[in-house]
């Protein structure tokens, strides 16, 4: 091994913060979802809405990347991006999906596994509306995931559209949200000498949720 390998092999921290019980954990994942992520705001996790999303295409090939969650209903979790990209092309051969959140500041993940549908064109007109002018003229002039030669290309997109459209960029047919419904939410909890606490929710053919911890 490298002595470089060595150094990286050598990396590790001991979870000390907290424990986490099914009785804590209670019977609604969604609710469950909501404590941590309002615990994670408070602690003032760094990016505490973003996300690692796991797709696969129709090769059976895996792409991951991070995303930021956008919205969350009693359905499941809302992202928005474009269609077109290599996520969006992923998406309509495989709608499989999984997406992770980790909050170094709790030590603590959430690994969700599900199905991608795409929210109404009434809710991703909403969103996109909200978003600062400079952003929406961005998703018009980025044909993203595919090739381009130089930057220049993205910067004469933007200043055309910023043109053609100032500060009032409609949505692009080409752009808008997916909205993950999970069959299984799973809370991690960082404990101590790798003897961590895992929760898992099972979601029931009747839209119940079935609750069993996981050996670390």
């Amino acid at each position: 091994m490298s002595h470089s390998g060595k150094h990286i092999a050598a990396i590790r921290k001991d979870y000390q913060l907290a424990e986490l019980d099914e009785q804590v954990a209670g019977d609604d994942p969604f609710a469950f979802f909501h404590k941590w992520f309002a615990d994670a705001q408070k602690a003032d996790a760094e990016e505490v809405n973003a996300m690692t999303l796991a797709t696969v295409n129709a090769q059976n090939k895996p792409h991951a990347r991070i995303v930021l969650l956008k919205g969350l209903d009693d359905k499941g979790f809302v992202f928005f991006t474009n269609y077109n990209s290599e996520k969006g092309r992923d998406i309509a051969e495989n709608n499989n999906v999984s997406i992770v959140f980790f909050w170094k500041e709790l030590e603590r993940q959430v690994c969700i596994e599900g199905i991608a549908e795409k929210v109404s064109i009434a809710e991703s007109d909403e969103y996109f509306l909200s978003r600062p002018a400079g952003s929406r003229i961005g998703a018009w002039s980025s044909p993203q995931s595919t090739v381009i030669h130089t930057r220049d290309i993205l910067e004469e997109n933007y200043n055309k559209y910023a043109e053609q459209f100032g500060d009032n960029a409609p949505r692009p047919p080409h752009w808008g949200g997916y909205r993950i419904v999970p069959s299984q939410i799973e809370f991690w909890q960082g404990r101590s000498s790798r003897m961590h606490d895992r929760i898992l929710f099972t979601r029931n053919t009747d839209g119940s949720w079935q609750k069993c911890r996981l050996a670390p």
